[in-house]
């Protein structure tokens, strides 16, 4: 057995807004394991300014670990404890290449095409007009429920949005999801979340920035709607902190981005842990290419949860790779029919 890795910066159709800044490429990497007749392909899908990686080490991380993968993914996976991404592409690759096809890591009635996931309908940020626009082309696409994220432009512009939404869709018609992604201050949080929950919201995610346990602990507590950390889980890899994490803080939901907490094994933790401690949980993918998108997907179909999931990322770039993962309305759908584009030399 060998392994190699290698760099794709994807590149987004048109710049894509997000509370750190305007995104115009996504850098991935990819660790390939292969025999003379057989391979496995991961993806360590690295956020920069959010995913916990050293960027300084990130590539000599990389090559050590594939002039090491006869350890095997047991003895690999403790080791890259500071490079969750690099944890998640190596289970990835693993799976992968133990797998009849590369492609189908877990099969299930997704991977057969029997059955797909309702995802959410994500709203970039932009100028009111741009976002508004974004809106009815979700809605018109048969979402049900969409995610808008805020704290970037104007607050009153949001709540306008938002007012927007509610005069044309009750609550029973869209469900509303709004990320922060940490912009609020503290002091200034719990007033917000009271005047966005005129909106009839189902959750906002991280209104203030990570941290800050004792903060959010109070918010969580006194907040007119349901709060969902996500950020927060970022950095957390010890069991042990992870349980004390949601006993103090006590969220009403938390979100998985298996790139950024270590993988399967990092998500299936805080499930495990979710599900004692009565918090309810959604999978979210991170800007990751067709690959990783496919890996979680399949893994999420898996946990038989029923929430809309915030898995719609694949049509975001111009040189993706081809798969046969489509969006048929709100659903996202495995289509076993079509074929992986062989755009790597896999």
């Amino acid at each position: 057995m060998k392994a190699s890795y290698f760099k794709h910066i994807l590149k987004f159709k048109k710049p894509s807004g997000t509370s750190r800044g305007v995104l115009k490429t996504k850098e991935s990497w990819f660790i390939k394991i292969e025999t003379e007749n057989k391979f496995g392909i991961g993806e360590c899908g690295l956020l920069k300014g959010l995913s916990i990686d050293s960027i300084e080490d990130y590539e000599a991380t990389l090559k050590w670990l594939c002039d090491n993968i006869h350890l095997g993914l047991d003895t690999l996976y403790p080791e890259l404890k500071e490079f969750p991404s690099i944890q998640f592409g190596l289970e990835m690759a693993f799976q992968s290449f133990a797998s009849s096809n590369p492609y189908v890591l877990f099969p299930s009635e997704f991977t057969d095409g029997n059955k797909g996931m309702v995802i959410n309908g994500l709203i970039w940020m932009g100028e009111k007009s741009f976002m508004k626009s974004q809106i009815q082309d979700k809605i018109q696409q048969g979402f049900s429920c969409i995610k808008l994220k805020i704290g970037a432009i104007d607050f009153e512009s949001e709540l306008e949005l938002l007012k927007y939404i509610r005069s044309e869709f009750s609550a029973s018609d869209i469900e509303l999801r709004v990320d922060a992604n940490g912009a609020f201050s503290p002091e200034h949080a719990l007033e917000k979340l009271k005047r966005l929950s005129a909106y009839d919201l189902h959750s906002i995610e991280q209104p203030i920035a990570q941290g800050e346990w004792k903060e959010m602990a109070k918010l969580c507590e006194q907040t007119p709607l349901p709060i969902a950390l996500d950020e927060e889980l970022i950095g957390i890899k010890d069991v042990t902190k992870k349980e004390k994490a949601l006993l103090t803080i006590k969220p009403q939901y938390i979100i998985l981005k298996p790139s950024l907490i270590g993988g399967f094994q990092g998500s299936r933790e805080w499930i495990e842990l979710a599900n004692q401690h009565n918090i309810k949980w959604w999978m979210t993918s991170a800007l990751e290419s067709n690959i990783g998108l496919n890996a979680i997907a399949q893994f999420t179909f898996l946990q038989n949860n029923k929430m809309p999931q915030g898995l719609g990322t694949g049509g975001l770039y111009t040189n993706n790779i081809e798969s046969p993962l489509t969006i048929e309305g709100e659903h996202i759908m495995y289509n076993p029919k079509l074929n992986w584009e062989n755009k790597f030399n896999l």
